[in-house]
């Protein structure tokens, strides 16, 4: 085993860093050098430092843009360099609060072989110094990365030891190494080396660098070339893209380096937006609208006839009934009005191919121009989260379409456990086999599980001749994967008991040679959780124990699939692999295991915790401008969908928008659909229409963010204006000041709370993001990287062409070092994480707050449903499991209901509608106390023999058969521009009025009792595990789970059942039936009880089960109650039953 330690905290970097920077040599008069973005993009840093010299007459009136050529091309990484990052990726890395960060390096991750050069635990050849047993680093394809030219096979540490203590020498040809230092080039591969930086600039400043050529601009300083051989050899062109045009008049103005303009023929040539809405069609809309209209009115007019005309026989009946009454036209408004302006969108991925990924004068070579994505998974619990399961999500996300080297995936195992990260190990061992396979046959879905389970054909559409073959051996392979994965729990007990035992017997021979002749006693061994490698898991534990818990381990981070080459690399028919991949892609995307640091006497800050330490590690290791989070039951569907969601995002305007949210749905739901699982009504309604006002919610899963709007920053341009009342609907209006000439407005795009400063001061950054410095020099970065293109004078606030085509940096030590440091658990005190910045905490319900905190500040959001689902998930069948999910989320409004995030407290730069919207999120727990009311007031009603009207006249039936009608109309109209089907709108009928007499109740106790008692609620997490009945797909939704969330539905059952006997016997017997109160009461009492139908099947189990004595037995209490109720309080002056039968 080896290892070696980092320094846990980067403030001796930051300070080695900023002396550097006040170090740095005088430049030379005719080069400026600034700082150069990874992605190559050249920009000034500090736009004040230009000043004096923009004033200087030495420059032209004109900027070139130089094109890559032999002697402007980003610098080719070393073997050095390759070597340093072949070791990162198999080492486990650890450390935190008061502890060491030390790199592990792993023999092997997995009890089998790594079989791709990308894994973690992927080795060469052995090592031929003598005495060493280590293996040989390997490069993407796995051949051995050899430093020098007479080809002597030597491991990592062999090589550091003969470059720092053998004075550079190779210990086989004895010849000095040429490459020595991790910054130098390898100058015979026939590429030259860039202009040269200034000595002792620190690792931001070899990223981003800037240089402005002056009068006479300089030649290479690599020598010469022949420009004509380079522009036939590489089809490199010069002209339009190369010389950026400055505005008139804001040359030399010392402001902004963005302020160019184009030449005309740029200017006039036809501009294709990448995504369109789709409004709804006025046949439909309007009179949707004219309806809602309409009801509001009729809604005013019933109540205040209720409210004027008593029923004097029952004033306590009529007093509940208008209370109730009042509050459901106010809450039917608030969940009715953001629904005026729904809208559809569509996006077109031709554009984006065209726009990103074709060769154009600014990107000859045609490589990606499309920004990173960094994936997030979150786990907790594998016994409740299946390791299958996670693992099946990750090959999804490694096989989607995305451009390899821009994607990257964290997965966030909040409970430290060894087998989740196993099945990652096991998981990434088997994206080998199935990501090529993908990609080759253009799969769909591409997860394993969904794939291979199809009812489909799977051959339908397969032209390709060796389909059935591969899909055979995949397939194979696959059920292979399986029963590892299935296997592992078992596999990792036998194998920390085998070792557990090994120190056991080696702790007895130790004690027995220290005390020769004394009594021995059994020597007692904490029993730890072993890896593969025979080392100790850091993480938790199997049998738990201090430092080794789930709530106290260290911070763990394991790069499983390095990061990969820039370069396509296409496989090849060779024998030895499953599939022939000739012409196929073969590299894997970066995937990081990450398990933050925890420790006791910390508030960890559950799922909002974890992610808010994946973002801070992923900036630090990748930086991808975009974060696209799922739950670990979410595969992508739609292996085009962040492609979808980039659309948005790049397109005219996308630089002001937070997130794209993807609608949610759900696999392995019962056809019928009796819980309302899909909550279709939700996703298709309420969603399409919030993105016709500010946006969507944030809904926890399926979302794509930009980072630097979960960094708490404003959005470009907020102050320009903000809205108004009838902005939602019908458009923003123009102030009368705003025109093109505010360009320092438009190019402000890092700003936070009320600063008009320029540029953010990034000293407060420290105060904010902590004390990371390479985390908060990433911040510009991944702003500027996420920028859409300013292919057109009317994007605003955009990036050039071709900036995103450069290489990324190699992974070191020193970086993964400070991920860990990123992810302890001291980290975020005095910092605004989870404040302001990240995800906010102090909610169950996180995603909601969230994302109201960015609509808040004026960023929007947008929806998008594509024509394919993006994404597929589970969802709980089970009545009991989905009663305490539905509790989960109306716990999280009434904690919003109750604080800061209220959206009565909003500021201006939300929009009316979208408010109305957040406060109906916050609001509608608070309906179930009115709900239960109402639903006990028909059996009141038939218990007493009054109703809530004094009789039923010909002006209350109206005012009910209004409202139907009108109730009617608008799911009917809804159900036309939403797409959804009329059984599904009434599902989410009847499960609104079970969750409503049930877990929203229990909601708002638990809510009022965190805020007066400050009583903490604490929630289990929604198990992800199917049924073990492989006979019936749907068993668990007969499983009958006691809770005491059923009490109130059960009793509202049993009431108005025997309120509808009671009723039925006391007008039979009565001397003047009073039929119509009697109607009245039954009918109110039958829609209760039809809406809680779906309840009452749940309870009977599964059919055939149920016991015929339940119903009986059932019948008969009925009965014998509503006979007893009529002998109790008889009709008047009769008290008789049946003629001569006396009640004994």
């Amino acid at each position: 085993m080896a290892s070696k330690s980092f320094n846990p905290s980067r403030s001796n970097l930051s300070q080695a860093s900023d002396a550097s920077e006040n170090q740095k040599p005088p430049l030379p008069p005719t080069v400026r050098f600034g700082r150069r973005t990874s992605s190559g993009r050249y920009i000034s840093y500090s736009r004040d430092s230009l000043d004096s010299e923009l004033e200087n007459n030495d420059f032209l009136n004109y900027t070139v843009h130089m094109p890559q050529t032999p002697d402007n091309q980003p610098m080719d990484p070393s073997i050095s360099q390759k070597v340093e990052e072949q070791y990162v990726s198999n080492s486990l890395f650890t450390g935190g609060f008061n502890s060491l960060t030390r790199a592990h390096l792993m023999d092997k991750v997995i009890e089998s072989e790594a079989n791709h050069p990308q894994m973690a635990g992927a080795k060469g050849s052995s090592c031929e110094v003598l005495g060493c047993d280590a293996k040989v680093m390997s490069d993407e394809r796995g051949v051995d990365l050899l430093p020098c030219e007479c080809d002597f096979k030597i491991c990592r540490d062999c090589y550091i030891d003969a470059v720092k203590t053998g004075g550079g020498i190779c210990p086989g040809c004895k010849e000095s190494y040429k490459n020595t230092e991790l910054d130098e080039v390898d100058a015979d591969n026939g590429r030259h080396l860039p202009l040269p930086l200034p000595s002792g600039v620190s690792k931001r400043d070899r990223s981003l660098s800037v240089m402005k050529p002056t009068k006479s601009l300089m030649r290479s300083q690599t020598g010469d070339f022949d420009h004509n051989r380079w522009l036939f050899e590489t089809n490199g062109t010069y002209g339009y893209g190369n010389a950026i045009w400055p505005k008139e008049g804001n040359f030399a103005n010392g402001k902004d380096d963005d302020d160019y303009a184009e030449p005309t023929e740029f200017m006039n040539r036809p501009w294709r937006p990448l995504t369109r809405k789709l409004k709804i069609p006025a046949a439909i809309l309007s009179p949707y609208r004219l309806i809602i209209f309409i009801r509001i009115i009729v809604l005013v007019l019933f109540l205040s006839w209720r409210v004027q005309n008593k029923n004097v026989d029952a004033v306590w009946l009529w007093g509940m009934s208008v209370v109730c009454e009042i509050w459901f036209a106010f809450s039917w408004l608030l969940d009715q009005l953001p629904k005026l302006c729904p809208v559809n969108r569509s996006t077109d991925l031709t554009v984006l191919k065209e726009k990103f990924e074709t060769p154009s004068p600014e990107n000859p070579t045609g490589k990606s121009d499309l920004p990173g994505i960094d994936v997030f998974v979150s786990t907790a619990d594998p016994e409740k989260e299946p390791p299958l399961v996670t693992a099946n999500t990750i090959l999804s996300i490694l096989a989607a379409d995305y451009p390899v080297e821009k994607l990257a995936c964290y997965v966030s195992d909040d409970g430290g456990a060894l087998l989740t990260f196993e099945a990652m190990a096991e998981a990434a061992s088997y994206a080998n086999v199935w990501i090529p396979f993908c990609r080759k046959h253009d799969i769909e879905p591409r997860n394993p599980e969904s794939y291979f389970s199809l009812k489909r054909d799977p051959y339908k559409g397969k032209v390709k001749p060796d389909f059935v073959k591969d899909r055979r051996r995949v397939k194979r392979e696959y059920d292979e994967f399986k029963v590892r994965i299935n296997g592992l729990p078992e596999s990792i007990r036998r194998r920390s008991d085998a070792f557990h035992a090994r120190e056991e017997i080696k702790a007895m021979k130790l004690e027995r040679q220290n005390r020769e002749d004394e009594p021995i006693e059994p020597v007692k061994i904490a029993k730890a959780t072993w890896m593969a490698d025979g080392t100790h898991w850091p993480g938790t534990w199997l049998n738990p124990s201090p430092d080794h818990s789930k709530g106290d381990h260290a911070g763990i981070i394991q790069v499983m699939l390095k990061p990969p080459s820039d370069e396509t690399l296409v496989g090849g028919g060779d024998e030895n692999n499953l599939i022939d991949t000739t012409d196929v892609d073969i590299r894997l995307p970066l995937l990081v295991y990450v398990s933050r640091e925890k420790r006791t006497g910390y508030d960890h800050n559950k799922k909002a915790g974890a992610m808010n330490a994946l973002v801070r590690a992923s900036a630090v290791m990748s930086n991808g401008p975009f974060i696209l989070n799922l739950d670990c039951d979410h595969y992508i569907y739609n292996s085009k969908a962040m492609k979808e969601g980039m659309c948005f995002m790049m397109d005219r305007g996308g630089d002001r928008l937070c997130y794209v949210q993807f609608p949610q749905r759900f696999e392995g739901i019962d056809p019928s659909d009796r819980y309302a699982n899909h909550n279709t009504v939700f996703f298709d309604v309420n969603m399409r229409a919030l993105d016709g006002l500010q946006g969507p919610v944030y809904v926890g899963t399926g979302c794509l963010f930009r980072r630097v709007a979960l960094y708490g920053f404003d959005p470009p341009r907020s102050k320009e204006n903000h809205s108004g009342f009838c902005t939602c609907c019908f458009g923003r209006s123009k102030k009368k000041n705003a025109s093109m000439a505010n360009s320092q407005e438009e190019n402000r795009a890092l700003r936070m709370g009320d600063s008009d400063d320029e540029e953010m001061n990034l000293s407060f950054f420290p105060k904010k993001f902590g004390n990371s410095t390479l985390l908060i020099d990433s911040i510009p970065v991944a702003e500027f990287q996420g920028r859409p293109l300013a292919d057109h004078p009317a994007v605003k606030n955009g990036r050039p062409p071709g900036a995103l085509t450069t290489p990324r940096e190699l992974l070191d030590a020193s970086t993964v070092a400070e991920a860990i440091s990123v992810i302890s658990c001291w980290y975020e005190d005095k910092t605004e994480w989870g404040q302001r910045v990240g995800w906010i905490y102090g909610s169950v319900t996180e995603d909601v707050v969230t994302g109201y905190r960015m609509h808040n500040r004026g960023w929007k959001s947008v929806y998008c449903v594509t024509k394919r689902d993006a994404f597929r998930g589970t969802a709980p069948i089970n009545l009991t499991d989905r009663l305490h999910q539905v509790l989960r989320w109306a716990t999280g409004s009434v904690e919003i209901f109750f604080s800061r995030n209220n959206a009565l407290l909003a500021s201006p730069r939300m929009k009316f509608l979208q408010k109305i919207a957040y406060l109906n999120v916050g609001i509608y727990p608070f309906t179930s106390i009115f709900l239960i009311v109402y639903c006990f007031l028909p059996a009141l009603s038939l218990i007493s023999g009054q109703f809530i009207v004094q009789n039923l006249n010909v002006t209350f039936l109206v005012y009910l058969l209004t409202f139907t009608v009108t109730l009617c109309m608008l799911a009917v109209l809804e159900i036309k521009w939403s797409g959804i089907e009329l059984e599904e709108w009434w599902r989410n009928e009847q499960f609104w009025l079970i969750g409503g007499t049930s877990a929203h109740l229990a909601a708002v106790l638990q809510g009022l009792l965190k805020v007066i008692a400050g009583i903490e609620i604490s929630f289990t997490l929604t198990s992800k595990s199917v049924s073990d009945d492989v006979d019936d797909e749907f068993a668990d939704l007969y499983v009958v789970k006691w809770t005491s969330l059923m009490i109130p539905p059960i009793t509202i059952m049993m009431v108005n059942l025997i309120a509808i006997a009671i009723g039925l016997s006391r007008t039979i017997y009565s001397t003047i039936p009073q039929w119509s109160r009697l109607l009245g009461g039954v009918f109110f009492s039958f829609w209760v009880l039809t809406h809680l139908y779906p309840f009452a099947k749940g309870l009977m189990g599964r059919r055939g089960r149920t016991p015929t004595i339940v119903f009986v037995w059932s019948g008969l209490i009925a009965i014998t109650i509503s006979l007893l109720w009529v002998a109790i309080n008889p009709p008047a002056g009769n008290n008789q039953i049946g003629g001569s039968f006396q009640f004994p």
